[in-house]
Parts: structure tokens; C-alpha cells; sequence
């Protein structure tokens, strides 16, 4: 069982940089494959990143943030990061993090949500213009 809680949401202007973070707690000896994910009221869940861990590592990224946000992780901490930069309005979500306990590239590069065994509550994120 793996438990992941949040944190770092907060409401900021366009172009500014937020950093959210994801501690799992639990039976974390191995994650393979961490991600972070958001959602907005009426619309479907959206994959932001992800990041597995088997061989050279490999992160995947949502179009729209390439380029602009980076996930990490910090095995030690058990921590995952998103640094989100140069933030935009249609970045304002309610952003979840989840874990893949699956040791394979498929289904975290790229992802397949339905494979993500354990999802965090959620942290809200509102950029303003």
C-alpha cells in the first residue's frame, strides 16, 4: 500500500513558477514509474509528466508543457517534483500525483492512467492573467 500526499499548490500570475512536490509514504521500497496529472471542472483528467526509473530513466510530457515544466524525483525523500515554469491561465488545475508499480516502460512512457495503482488528493493550482 502506498500513500502520496501533495503539496505546493497555490495561486499565482501568469509567467511565474511554482514547484509542486509528492511524498509517498508506504510500502515505497520501489516505485517504477511516478506521475503527475490534472484536471479541471468539466473536463476529462490530463497527463502532465511522468517518469520511470528502469534502465536510463525516461520521463514523458504533455505537449503543452513541454519544454516549460520538469519531474523529478528524489529517491531518498521518497519525493516527487513538478517545477512548473513559466506558468499560463489554461495551466490553472487541481494536480494529482500517481504510481505505476508496473517495471516496464509501457504504460508510463507513455502513460496509461488506468495502470497508475495509487493517486494522491490533489493539490490546486489557479494562474491568473
Amino acid at each position: 500500500q502506498v500513500t502520496l500526499v501533495e503539496s505546493g499548490g497555490d495561486s499565482v500570475q501568469a509567467g511565474r513558477s511554482l514547484r509542486l512536490s509528492c511524498v509517498a509514504s508506504g510500502d515505497t521500497q520501489s516505485i517504477p514509474c511516478m506521475g503527475w496529472f490534472r484536471q479541471t471542472p468539466g473536463k476529462e483528467r490530463e497527463v502532465v509528466a511522468t517518469t520511470y526509473l528502469g534502465g536510463a530513466g525516461t520521463t514523458f510530457y504533455n505537449d503543452s508543457v513541454q519544454g516549460r515544466f520538469t519531474i523529478s524525483r528524489d529517491i531518498v525523500k521518497r519525493t516527487t517534483y513538478l517545477e512548473m515554469n513559466n506558468l499560463k491561465p489554461e495551466d490553472s488545475a487541481v494536480y494529482t500525483c500517481a504510481a505505476n508499480m508496473l517495471w516496464q516502460t509501457y504504460g508510463c512512457i507513455p502513460p496509461q492512467a488506468p495502470l497508475f495503482r495509487y493517486w494522491g488528493q490533489g493539490t490546486q493550482v489557479t494562474v491568473s492573467s
